[in-house]
C-alpha cells in the first residue's frame, strides 16, 4: 500500500476513484475547501455507480463503498499532508512557475523517502524538478483523461531519476490497473509528442487549401482506421490546450519546424472558437 497525496485539478479520478479502489491510502488536496468538497462528492458518486455495477450482493457493495472511501482524506495544506506521504502526483495549472514553487515548498516538508511525480502533458519534467533537492526521487506520471477509462500511464524519467524510484512509480501504476510505458522526459512524452504535431500538420494542410477539414478528418478515419479525425480531436482537446502546447515547444525550440504555431489556431482562439467546450471549433456544436 502506498500513500499518496495527489494535488490539483485531475485529483478526484487519479487518485479518487482509482488509487483508493486499489487499496492505496490517498490525500486529495486542492486550493480550498469548496473545491475538495466538489470533488469528494464526484468520488462518492462514482464508487456509488462502480459498486453497483460490480456487486449483486448489496452487502459486498456497502462495504466495497466503505473501504474505498475511509482510504480518502482531504487537505486544503500540501505542505502539512506531505508529511506522511510516500508520493505526491501534482496535477494543478500548467505553468512552470507555479508548478516550481510548489514542488520547492514541498521539498523542504516531505519525509526523505517520498518521490514526487507531475501529470504535466507538455512541460519539461526536469525544469520542474530543478526546483527540488530531490531530482533522484523526481519523475512524470502522465494520465490520460477520463483516468478510469484511459489504460496508459506515460512513465516519464530524467536523468537524475533512480532506478528505484523508477520501479516504484511504475509498480504503482500497474498497481493502479494501468498499462505503463517509459519514457525520457522529451517534449510531450509519447503521445502528445506524435499527437499534437500530427493535428498542427492537418491544420496546415486546411491553410493551404489542400482539404477540407471535413476531408481531412474522413481520410483519417477511413484510411488510416482512427477513431477521430485531427479536426475532431483538437476540438474535443481545445483549440486552447493545443495552442498552450505548441506555443510552448515553439518557444523552447524555434528551430524544430516540426513545432511551427498555426496562424488558423491563433485567430480561432482569439475569437474564442476553442471547440466542443465553447459550443464551436472547427466544427460548430451548438445546439439547433
Amino acid at each position: 500500500m502506498v500513500k499518496v497525496m495527489n494535488i490539483g485539478q485531475n485529483l478526484e479520478f487519479i487518485n479518487g476513484k482509482v488509487a483508493a479502489q486499489t487499496g492505496h491510502t490517498v490525500t486529495m488536496v486542492d486550493v480550498d475547501v469548496v473545491a475538495v468538497d466538489k470533488a469528494q462528492k464526484r468520488i462518492e458518486n462514482s464508487v456509488q455507480r462502480v459498486a453497483k455495477k460490480k456487486y449483486g450482493d448489496e452487502e459486498e457493495a456497502s462495504k466495497f463503498i466503505s473501504d474505498t472511501l475511509g482510504r480518502i482524506t482531504t487537505s486544503v495544506d500540501a505542505v502539512t499532508a506531505v508529511g506522511s506521504t510516500d508520493l505526491v502526483v501534482e496535477a494543478i495549472v500548467e505553468n512552470l512557475e507555479v508548478k516550481k514553487k510548489l514542488f520547492s515548498e514541498l521539498d523542504k516538508a516531505a519525509p526523505s523517502h517520498t518521490m514526487f511525480a507531475s501529470n504535466t502533458s507538455s512541460l519539461p519534467i526536469a525544469k520542474i524538478a530543478e526546483a527540488t533537492s530531490r531530482k533522484d526521487r523526481f519523475g512524470g506520471l502522465h494520465f490520460f483523461n477520463p483516468v478510469p477509462v484511459m489504460k496508459l500511464l506515460e512513465v516519464v524519467r530524467i536523468p537524475e531519476t533512480s532506478q528505484d524510484t523508477f520501479e516504484a512509480m511504475t509498480g504503482w501504476g500497474k498497481a493502479l490497473g494501468k498499462v505503463t510505458v517509459e519514457c525520457k522526459d522529451t517534449p510531450g512524452f509519447i503521445v502528445n509528442r506524435l499527437l499534437v504535431p500530427y493535428m498542427f500538420e492537418a491544420v496546415r494542410l486546411l491553410e493551404r487549401g489542400d482539404a477540407s477539414a471535413r476531408d481531412i478528418d474522413i481520410a483519417m478515419k477511413l484510411g488510416a482506421g482512427y477513431p477521430m479525425g485531427p479536426f475532431e480531436l483538437m476540438d474535443y482537446v481545445g483549440l486552447d490546450t493545443g495552442k498552450f502546447i505548441i506555443d510552448g515547444w515553439h518557444k523552447e525550440y524555434p528551430d524544430m519546424s516540426i513545432f511551427n504555431t498555426s496562424p488558423l489556431v491563433n485567430k480561432m482562439v482569439e475569437e474564442g472558437k476553442l471547440g466542443v467546450k465553447s459550443g464551436e471549433g472547427f466544427y460548430n456544436y451548438n445546439k439547433k
